[in-house]
């Protein structure tokens, strides 16, 4: 029996435009496209009236308008939301854009102070649209060590060679700085509470119930990496779901634990087991995992270090990944202690093995898990080592180096689950890729009332995509290859992909933002 997830259980859609108007009044035709509503089962072909921005008709009649987009033998299907980028520079959401997102937040981690990162965000003339929330690490790193937080994942990477913020208590005196910051974050339009639990484990309980109630107190989600990823208990991805379950159940918070994929590691039955039990007793809780057998983090996160922690997850000497190379044993201490805040893949699964890739496929196929890229920040591999990306160059320089997620999740999904082994429907996938991430948030973030929809009255946040032809080109050796078949993207009614080439300078892109408290 198909489970539908229980925050997609609202009422049908947003409520029509009533349009009078003649047919060469539209800004923009979509003809004879494939269109997929996920809200309201529409899988079928039409003709799309867009004006303003804003999607006015939807109809098997013959209209024109100013502009035409031939769509025949194509899907049109709404823009893919990602809940998990944190690719925050114009590469990272170019890349998303030309792979058919056209939502991007940054959810999990956060960004401190929220307001600084609104105002810089706003002068990068984005392809796409972009929001943040409430980083519960930075107010921890602040906390701890006394250095005001400022908007950039940097703050965060340079201190990862600290243990302190990671595996400390908190006093109450911090306890009441970080829930400060956190609600001043909230109160300043962040869309959420960032939960990075699995790379500060050594908080404590009271501090994760008090980010709950604090959540349930302003009525918005936190977004949470558990804290800890292992097999083995204590301490296992089991003990630290059921945390999560638990604080939602007793607050009334909503909260999505991201990636369930690379936290479960191969424990994924167990971990699905608690999953379905709060879903049926209507826990508010959601969830998301990403299509590949590696995950992406700093070299110096807390889960790799510890008591057994190799036995905890499954390590492999080799497994991790540091631009282009694997590290054995040695290097990869050495990276530890000289440069921890770099970014590594780490290959936790080999999907060539039935096996294996099916531990995927359950958290993939699992009917209430919402697709997310985990999308990492773009780097360069130099002569110095690996420096961040802060150019804007496109396509990005050849030695770009990131985890493919960050540019083919949407198109894996596509051609992988749908096309070529049909593991999964059309349909679902676009229900999995932007309505559901939609209905997760719209209940305090009124603008998602209008995305993930093809209906009279949402935004024009649209891709045009050839089935056949979608390609994911990425991979770990070449994670910068845009993908192929994703032909047309538009945000906000406006083109920022035409014929499958990204337009530079489209910068359509608009804050997804709840209200400020003055």
């Amino acid at each position: 029996m198909k489970v539908t997830p229980r925050l997609a259980l609202l009422p049908l859609a947003i409520m029509a435009i009533t349009t009078h108007v003649h047919a060469a009044d539209y800004d923009v035709v979509i003809k004879s496209g494939h269109v997929i509503d996920p809200e309201t089962g529409l899988s079928d072909v039409r003709n799309l009236g867009i004006n303003d921005g804003t999607i006015v008709k939807v109809t098997t009649e013959n209209i024109s308008g100013k502009r035409t987009i031939d769509a025949e033998g194509q899907y049109v299907t709404p823009g893919f939301i990602d809940l998990h980028h944190h690719g925050q520079n114009i590469s990272g959401y170019r890349m998303q854009g030309v792979q058919g997102v056209t939502t991007a937040l940054e959810l999990e981690s956060g960004i401190l102070p929220i307001a600084d990162w609104y105002e810089g965000q706003a002068k990068k003339n984005l392809p796409i649209n972009y929001g943040a929330s409430a980083a519960w690490t930075f107010a921890r790193v602040a906390a701890f060590t006394g250095e005001a937080p400022y908007a950039d994942l940097e703050y965060f990477q340079k201190q990862q060679g600290r243990s302190d913020w990671k595996q400390d208590i908190a006093s109450p005196e911090q306890m009441d700085q970080i829930l400060a910051m956190v609600e001043e974050g909230i109160n300043e339009g962040a869309i959420g509470i960032g939960i990075n639990a699995g790379y500060a484990p050594g908080y404590g309980q009271k501090e994760y119930y008090a980010l709950a109630k604090l959540a349930a107190k302003h009525d918005v989600g936190t977004f949470t990496h558990v804290r800890y990823a292992s097999m083995m208990e204590p301490g296992s991805s089991f003990e630290a779901i059921k945390e999560l379950i638990a604080n939602a159940t007793l607050t009334g918070a909503r909260m999505h634990i991201n990636h369930i994929n690379s936290t479960s590691l191969r424990d994924i039955d167990a971990t699905l087991e608690l999953i379905n039990e709060a879903l049926e007793k209507d826990v508010p809780i959601s969830v998301g995992a990403y299509p590949w057998g590696a995950a992406s983090t700093v070299v110096g996160a807390a889960m790799f270090s510890g008591d057994h922690w190799k036995e905890r997850m499954g390590y492999q000497e080799y497994s991790i990944q540091m631009g282009l190379d694997r590290l054995d044993d040695k290097q990869l201490v050495e990276a530890q202690k000289e440069q921890p805040g770099s970014i590594v893949n780490w290959h936790f699964l080999d999907e060539s093995k039935q096996d294996e890739l099916a531990a995927l496929d359950k958290s993939i196929l699992h009917p209430a898990v919402t697709i997310e890229s985990d999308s990492m920040p773009w780097m360069l591999i130099t002569d110095k080592g690996i420096e961040n990306y802060e150019g804007d160059a496109w396509p990005l320089p050849e030695n770009a180096f990131s985890h493919p997620r960050s540019s083919g999740s949407f198109t894996k999904i596509l051609e992988t689950y749908v096309r070529d082994r049909g593991v999964m429907s059309i349909e679902e996938a676009i229900f999995k890729v932007s309505y559901a991430p939609a209905t997760i948030l719209q209940d305090y973030v009124p603008q998602m009332m209008k995305k993930g929809r093809i209906q009279e009255g949402a935004d024009a946040d649209i891709v045009i995509f050839d089935l056949d032809k979608v390609k994911t080109r990425a991979d770990y050796q070449k994670p910068a290859a845009t993908p192929l078949g994703i032909n047309n993207v538009m945000v906000n009614g406006e083109l920022i992909v035409e014929n499958g080439e990204l337009i530079i300078g489209s910068a359509p892109g608009q804050p997804i933002r709840r209200d400020v408290k003055k």
